[in-house]
Formats: structure tokens, sequence, C-alpha cells
């Protein structure tokens, strides 16, 4: 029964940051939306920041199960497309942490070093993906504009619900789809023509 509690606590919490917004959402909201007690919460959590630490939890192993390569061969421009749009959906579904990131990290040395490994993991892998890219014939790049471009898409894919927010768009869902297609619109001057136009096609097919 505690654990079911725990885990009603952190699935509550975790839908009510990312409609409400992460700070102004308290532990009274949480317990009095669960029709528990504050001090039944407490049981299981000393604060709120706890709460963001085990959800933490939760997407830092997501992530890095989709930070994996696919074994055994080098990848191709779909196989890149659903590794991101399976990215942006772990993106999505902890979407508090991302829109409020500054404001979270700066309350936790813990979790600002443990999102550092999530990005450095990440930077890693943008190198591998445009490194087999390279090596399939995929794309033509200097090793320099391959370091650039591998940074770029793990910064725009970091930042861009923020860029979004600020911007004004209302419709998240929205805003991570057409962040899928910015990310992968920054191979494109890279491709060669065939790649190029199967970019396209996927971008068409995605958009309908």
């Amino acid at each position: 029964m505690a654990r079911d509690t725990r885990q009603r606590i952190l699935d509550c919490a975790l839908v009510m940051f990312n409609t409400q917004g992460e700070p102004t959402v308290t532990t009274n909201h949480i317990a009095e939306e669960l029709e528990i007690s504050p001090g039944n919460l407490y049981y299981h959590f000393r604060n709120k920041d706890d709460i963001i630490e085990q959800l933490f939890t939760r997407y830092e192993t997501r992530m890095d199960a989709l930070l994996t390569p696919p074994d055994g061969r080098l990848p191709g421009l779909k196989d890149i497309w659903m590794q991101l749009h399976q990215v942006f959906e772990c993106i999505w579904n902890y979407r508090f942490f991302y829109r409020d990131l500054l404001e979270i990290l700066s309350r936790s040395r813990r979790l600002r070093l443990r999102f550092a490994r999530i990005l450095k993991r990440a930077d890693d892998r943008a190198h591998v993906v445009m490194q087999g890219l390279l090596q399939a014939d995929v794309i033509r790049a200097s090793p320099a504009e391959i370091d650039a471009a591998a940074t770029n898409l793990l910064v725009l894919a970091t930042f861009w619900l923020n860029y979004a927010a600020i911007r004004g768009d209302r419709d998240e869902g929205a805003a991570i789809r057409e962040g899928i297609v910015q990310v992968m619109m920054l191979l494109s001057p890279f491709l060669r023509d065939a790649e190029r136009a199967e970019l396209g096609q996927l971008i068409r097919a995605y958009a309908r």
C-alpha cells in the first residue's frame, strides 16, 4: 500500500507539474489533489524537491535507454528520426523539467551533476551519429562541421521548449513536433541529394 501511495504521488505530481508549471504547485496542492493528508505525503517524500529528484530518476532511466545506438550497423535517416521522436516524446512526458530547467537545477547541485552527465552522453551520442552518417556516405562534412552540428543538435533539442514558451506558443504538443523537424533540418545542408529528398518526404509525412 505504501508503495502504491508513493507511486500515486509521483504520477500526480508529474501531471500537475506538466500542466500547471512546477513553480506554482506545492506539496499541499499535490496532497489535496490525491485527497491525502500533507503528513501522509511527507511520510514518503521530504519536500517538493525530493519529489522532483525521484521524477528525474524516472526521466534519467528512460533517456539513458533512448541514447543507446543501434546494434551492429551504421545509422540512417529513419533511425535518427525515430530516435529523435522518442527523445522528444520523453521530453514531452517530463516537459516541466525542460520548461523550468534553470530554476530547478539552481536548487540542486546533485541534479545539476546528473543532468550534466545526461548532456555529456547525449553529446557523445550526437557525435557518434554524425560520424556514422559520414561513414555511411549519407552526409559530407568536415570534422569541424561535424562537431558544430552535433553540438547544435543537442542545444536545440534541450532548449527548444524554452524557446517555444518565450515566443508564446501555447500548444506544447505542436511545439514538440516542430522541434523534431527543426533538429532534423540541421542535417539538411550536409545531406546528399537523395538523402535530402528522403528527409523532405519524412517531414511531409510527419506533418500530415
